[in-house]
């Protein structure tokens, strides 16, 4: 399924807020990138991201967005209040293609 992207700038796109989203998906990248961002379930998770609970402004994403496990590589949010959303420090997401052969903490 093809997540709905609305140009709100020159290198600004946003995922409208619908089905129970508490806020929009805003992502940062040229034109020339979306293809690319549109081959994996990046954009998706961008979308998901934007459903929790306590989570203010946006779902952010930034050009180097791609699919990760939890939040998309190159996302974020922030929160507040009671029912404060996690952001990727606390909603973890890695991916293979980052910074393969370092090791991590631990």
């Amino acid at each position: 399924m093809s997540v709905k992207l609305q140009r709100r700038g020159p290198y600004c796109w946003e995922i409208p807020k619908e089905d129970g989203m508490k806020v929009p998906g805003r992502v940062y990248l040229a034109e020339a990138q979306l293809e690319q961002v549109r081959k994996d379930k990046a954009l998706q998770q961008v979308k998901n991201v934007a459903y929790l609970p306590g989570i203010l402004g946006a779902s952010l994403a930034m050009p180097d967005i791609h699919w990760g496990y939890g939040f998309p590589i190159g996302g974020g949010a922030a929160g507040g209040g009671k029912g404060r959303a996690a952001t990727p420090g606390g909603g973890r997401s890695w991916s293979e293609r980052c910074a393969p052969g370092i090791p991590g903490p631990g």
